[in-house]
């Protein structure tokens, strides 16, 4: 059953005027760390994400503040969080300012999803798929988060055809349009712009920021969504309630969003779990170890949906995170690091299955 979202009240959030040169201060970076799992409540710990693999991995707004540390903003929250030694996550606010605490808190376990125990996704994504089995237990803790969809949309249309470095800037460039929120280690924090802040931005001004042919798609689509009945933010948080086919085909109208952004959009924010974002890295994946037999064909529209039903036949409803997973362990920052325990594991498989034949020619 999917979860239900609430959508932000804009009268309960801080004004979005910009700060004045007297408010932009350095925030404290050194605060006391609290544990994500109480001794009350010990659930999330089982479930706590792995920091790096998931946030330096899929979020593009967060920064490396610390070792084994990262800063970044969740609705109005500035918030760091630390991978502690006993595998959990300690996090501190900074600058709540007249926000409860434990409302706080509860948005960050919302964006972290830690509902979803991972515990569970990986034993059952192992028994379908032994390859999955032994890379878990390498990239255990990577989580899909749980972004709000309008960032989320923005994202990913500033990452068209683009590589990693570029769209950080160009999302940092618009972040930067929102209400500042503090510093923390050399890095400005800033509340994600509003729809109605960013329809007084130009493709002209985008461009110079050097958004190049996507500063159209992204003033477009700000516009479209300002057209929607009842509001572009309500129409957002409605596509929840949609299947997923429906999904992509509502986003898809929205001016630079094709059916890869509008999965990725579905996976990462809107709880369609077993939405399968497919361009030629995913499709390379799925012809190596699931559609063996299209290996050396051209991806085509038609080839995409067959990928993204291996997917879900093989892992079914939280296919997406699967995916998810399988994606972070083809990048070569992560495949250098898994390869030497993929190799021990295959070592290991191969003296046993060695032991086991000597003992049944013993006998």
């Amino acid at each position: 059953m999917k979860r239900r979202r609430s959508i932000p009240i804009l009268s309960s959030l801080p004004p979005s005027t910009p700060p004045t040169p007297q408010t932009h201060l350095k925030t404290p970076h050194q605060k006391p760390l609290k544990p994500l799992s109480t001794p009350s409540d010990p659930s999330h710990k089982p479930s706590s994400p792995h920091l790096h693999k998931t946030l330096a991995k899929l979020s593009t707004g967060w920064k490396q503040t610390g070792p084994f540390e990262f800063t970044g903003v969740v609705k109005s929250y500035l918030v760091s969080l630390k991978q502690l030694n006993d595998g959990d996550v300690g996090y501190c606010f900074h600058n709540l300012d007249g926000f409860d605490d434990d409302d706080a808190r509860l948005a960050l376990l919302d964006f972290l999803n830690v509902g979803i125990c991972l515990g569970d996704l990986w034993k059952g994504f192992g028994k379908a798929d032994e390859r999955f089995a032994k890379l878990a237990s390498c990239l255990g803790g990577a989580r899909v988060l749980r972004q709000d969809p309008f960032e989320c949309l923005i994202q990913f249309l500033c990452s068209s055809n683009n590589n990693i470095g570029r769209i950080t800037r160009m999302f940092d460039y618009i972040s930067s349009l929102g209400r500042f929120l503090g510093e923390v280690e050399g890095f400005e924090f800033h509340e994600f712009p509003s729809l109605e802040r960013l329809v007084d931005v130009s493709e002209e001004q985008l461009r110079a920021a050097g958004f190049g042919y996507r500063a159209e798609y992204i003033t477009g689509t700000v516009k479209a969504l300002v057209c929607k009945a009842g509001g572009g933010i309500k129409w957002l948080y409605s596509l929840h309630d949609f299947d997923l086919e429906e999904v992509i085909k509502a986003l898809s109208a929205l001016p630079g969003v094709g059916p890869k952004v509008a999965a990725c959009i579905a996976l990462f924010s809107l709880d369609q779990h077993h939405a399968i974002p497919v361009d030629i890295h995913v499709w390379q994946i799925a012809t190596r170890y699931l559609l063996p037999e299209l290996a050396g064909a051209r991806l085509k529209s038609k080839l995409c949906n067959r990928v993204a039903e291996a997917f879900v036949l093989r892992y079914g409803k939280y296919a997406g995170w699967a995916q998810t997973l399988i994606f972070i362990a083809e990048l070569p920052s992560q495949k250098a690091l898994i390869q030497p325990q993929l190799q021990l594991w295959n070592d290991k498989e191969m003296r046993l299955e060695k032991d086991d034949n000597t003992s049944s020619g013993g006998n």
